[in-house]
């Protein structure tokens, strides 16, 4: 790889770790109801990005629900279990999008997998546990069941990525933000409070968190993910994205003041080792499982 895509790599995935820890401010610290800071995410990106939804997809259903396993659903989750978890605990959670990706890819896609990758799929889950299972700071609360069911729902819109044609990484990404404006918004109302005034209370570390989730990741993050794609393999690339949990680990640590327990590191480098040999040993009906999972974050 060149070193000036390899730079542009790392800053991709600082950038994907650092949107955790600002998210995780933003429900907590910052006031604002999660899902309604999630429609305010989509809402956000499909305005700036209205330019390219056009054309239309020819698959508009599929394109809703994969909008709905990219953002409306996933999105939901993830916000929610950010509120009620840790920055460093969504960082490694998250990785499970990795072997739900490979698991489904065997049911639906006939994806034949040897003894590396189902060692680690093995590894990838027996990690998580050893975070889930740790009483002092990381039990089985309902922020982490929020961020395991957004990397399932991630999982199964990678799977969906195979039944549309193909397109541009914006166009993509500006229809997964209109379709996902509705039911963020009609869920938040329907189960949220204060989300107007917390949004109006003129913070502008809201605003700008805003602004960053849609330029910084929808934008320039993914964006850059997929012209390295188009360049490099996907058994180069998915072992690399591991920088984002160990990034987004350390800046929960540095930006929110996140403790870190032996589970987490025993557990976060199990996982991460296990997620790594998925990444390397590439899938051959579906080659972007390994990555796929990144560009809902």
């Amino acid at each position: 790889m060149k070193p000036a895509d390899f730079a542009l790599l790392v800053a991709v995935c600082l950038f994907w770790a650092l949107n955790l820890v600002i998210t995780r401010w933003t429900v907590t610290e910052g006031g604002v109801p999660p899902i309604f800071f999630a429609a305010i995410r989509v809402t956000l990106l499909a305005a700036v990005l209205s330019p390219f939804l056009l054309p239309a997809p020819r698959q508009i259903g599929v394109m809703f629900l994969i909008a709905m396993g990219m953002a409306g659903i996933h999105f939901g989750l993830l916000f929610l279990g950010l509120a009620e978890s840790t920055a460093g605990v969504a960082a490694v959670v998250g990785q499970l999008g990795v072997p739900f990706t490979t698991i489904l890819s065997i049911i639906f896609l006939k994806e034949q997998i040897g003894i590396w990758r189902t060692s680690g799929i093995v590894l990838a889950f027996a990690g998580v546990m050893i975070i889930v299972i740790d009483p002092s700071q990381f039990s089985l609360t309902i922020g982490i069941v929020y961020l395991v069911g957004a990397a399932f729902v991630g999982a199964v819109a990678n799977i969906l990525m195979k039944r549309i044609d193909p397109m541009p990484a914006m166009r993509l990404q500006a229809w997964i933000g209109l379709f996902s404006i509705t039911p963020l918004m009609l869920t938040s109302f329907a189960l949220e409070t204060g989300q107007v005034d917390a949004y109006a209370a003129l913070d502008w570390r809201v605003y700008l968190a805003s602004i960053f989730a849609v330029a910084g990741v929808s934008i320039f993050a993914h964006g850059s993910f997929y012209r390295l794609i188009k360049k490099y393999e996907v058994t180069l690339l998915s072992p690399l994205t591991l920088m984002t949990p160990v990034m987004g680990v350390g800046l929960g640590v540095l930006l929110l003041g996140e403790g870190v327990t032996w589970n987490m590191i025993v557990g976060g480098i199990i996982a991460l080792a296990g997620v790594g040999v998925i990444g390397i040993r590439r899938n051959r009906r579906f080659p972007e499982a390994s990555v796929g999972d990144k560009i809902s974050q």
